[in-house]
């Protein structure tokens, strides 16, 4: 997923370690039900299951988001902002200058800069394909809940949960998960990594159900004249 992120998004557009990194945050590691049963807070995991039903019951999802990744010992603080549409495994995400597409089966890394597309296949349905709508249900598995702090932030309640990840080889100490209390939405993402760095992403607007065009997921070649096309597989 930390500390070499902004030079390698501003170097070049790496899929996966992108995706990891947006909805902040992915490891899936093995699931053991007994302990999460046995030493799951109760309030904690009611909530992250309110959640969880609430993301899943969306036909899309349209999100402005801001990136914020910061290690003090380093002097290292980037910012950036994003958005991204999600409707089923399909995608598109702007960042940095930069979109990808995703249509099911393809993805389509279009990078202006160099006038380059690279594309390349992808199976949605394998486990290990990380797409924003798992991002958005990645603490379904592999993580113990405990309920956290609550706080007032521009007039609403965020309620946090704190997801310690099961595997102790995991590179990071925890994840606090803010949550809307009213709407039962996410609102940001706070990644605490073992080595130091801190990275937040927080949600600016998350509009569910929004009419979409139905050429957002599709990729054009015909507007790009004189890309490059990279075909990958």
């Amino acid at each position: 997923m930390v500390s070499n992120l902004i030079p390698l998004l501003l170097k070049q557009f790496n899929t996966q370690f992108l995706m990891k990194t947006i909805f902040y945050i992915i490891l899936f590691v093995s699931f053991n039900p007994f302990i999460v049963q046995a030493q799951n807070d109760p309030k904690a995991e009611k909530l992250a299951n309110e959640v969880l039903d609430k993301v899943k019951s969306y036909d899309n999802i349209s999100i402005n988001f801001s990136y914020t990744l910061e290690n003090i010992s380093e002097q290292l603080k980037e910012e950036t902002r994003g958005e991204v549409y999600v409707e089923g495994n399909k995608y598109r995400l702007n960042l940095m200058g930069t979109t990808q597409i995703f249509d099911g089966s393809k993805l389509y890394t279009i990078i202006p800069a160099d006038e380059e597309i690279n594309i390349s296949s992808v199976n949605s349905q394998d486990d290990t394909t990380i797409t924003p709508s798992k991002m958005l249900t990645f603490f379904e598995d592999g993580y113990l809940y405990k309920w956290d702090i609550q706080q007032n932030q521009n007039g609403r309640e965020i309620q946090y949960i704190k997801l310690i990840p099961i595997d102790s080889n995991a590179e990071y100490k925890n994840i606090l998960l803010g949550v809307d209390k009213y709407t039962k939405n996410i609102s940001n993402l706070i990644y605490s990594m073992n080595n130091g760095t801190r990275t937040e992403i927080k949600i600016s607007s998350f509009k569910p159900n929004e009419p979409l065009s139905e050429n957002i997921f599709k990729f054009d070649k015909s507007k790009y004249p004189g890309y490059y096309i990279n075909e990958l597989d």
